[in-house]
């Protein structure tokens, strides 16, 4: 990748990290740190504000590196073997059953665990940082792999019931979406943003095969990840003046590793073409 590419990259990994870390250091309970303690039986061995510092540390730990390695490339490896740590001690919980709505049947009906997905993307970061020489064809896969599963599983939870209600707050505080429960009652809204996702992840695989659809994969997909984040503008309930992000705002922020999951796979995908012309 290009340095600028790269830059770009490692600037969204410090952004995120670094809001999520700061905000779990000033929560003095998070849920889904305490739904991994219980996950992993050690929930008795220290207060939770104990794991709630060191998940915070680790996440500015990552944050900092991010920041150094734009300049330092010896270090981007190193970042890659920290976030691909987090990712995993954050994903593993998923195998247990408090990420899932027992109402809805649990898996794949997920609830708490929306956020936890999204450590996928995160996950796939940290392998492309500690694998620069992949396979190009392994690295698009590795980088479209997150995006197609958060498109497919949450735009999939657009069609019940439980995730229409779920996401009105966000919609109706939205410039860009509100006009829609104008036209359209909740559940029909919700699913058209879920048949939105999974036009998007469609073009998303399409274009690994066909380069022409790239720009309207990416722009298509980038849209969802993009419009989230102006949810910090719109939506009260996403931003704290006592811990900076809320948990909502954590949900949110997360989709700017998305972002960086789709640049590294337009890069990819034009360097591959490059060298076949």
């Amino acid at each position: 990748m290009k340095k600028l590419h790269f830059t770009a990259l490692l600037t969204l990994l410090a952004i995120s990290l670094g809001l999520l870390g700061c905000s779990i250091l000033l929560m003095g309970h998070h849920r889904q740190i305490a739904l991994a303690t219980d996950f992993f039986a050690i929930s008795n061995l220290l207060p939770d504000v104990v794991f709630n510092q060191l998940a915070g540390l680790a996440f500015i730990a990552a944050a900092a590196l991010s920041v150094l390695a734009i300049k330092h490339i010896e270090l981007r490896a190193k970042l890659g073997a920290l976030i691909i740590g987090i990712s995993i001690i954050a994903l593993l919980p998923l195998l247990g059953s408090s990420m899932w709505i027992e109402s809805l049947g649990g898996f794949p009906a997920i609830g708490s665990g929306q956020g936890v997905i999204k450590y996928f993307a995160l996950l796939s970061i940290g392998i492309f940082l500690t694998k620069p020489y992949l396979k190009s064809h392994k690295a698009i896969w590795l980088n479209a792999f997150p995006v197609v599963l958060v498109l497919l599983w949450i735009g999939g939870m657009k069609f019940t019931l439980l995730e229409a209600k779920g996401i009105e707050g966000l919609v109706s505080s939205s410039p860009l979406m509100a006009w829609m429960y104008s036209f359209w009652d909740i559940q029909t809204t919700s699913n058209l943003i879920g048949v939105y996702d999974m036009l998007a992840l469609s073009l998303v695989i399409l274009a690994i095969f066909q380069q022409k659809l790239l720009i309207p994969a990416v722009l298509m997909s980038g849209a969802v990840f993009a419009v989230t984040q102006t949810f910090f503008l719109s939506f009260s309930g996403a931003l704290s003046s006592e811990t900076l992000l809320t948990t909502t705002g954590h949900f949110l922020i997360k989709d700017l590793w998305f972002i960086a999951n789709l640049l590294i796979f337009t890069t990819l995908i034009r360097n591959k073409s490059a060298n076949l012309a």
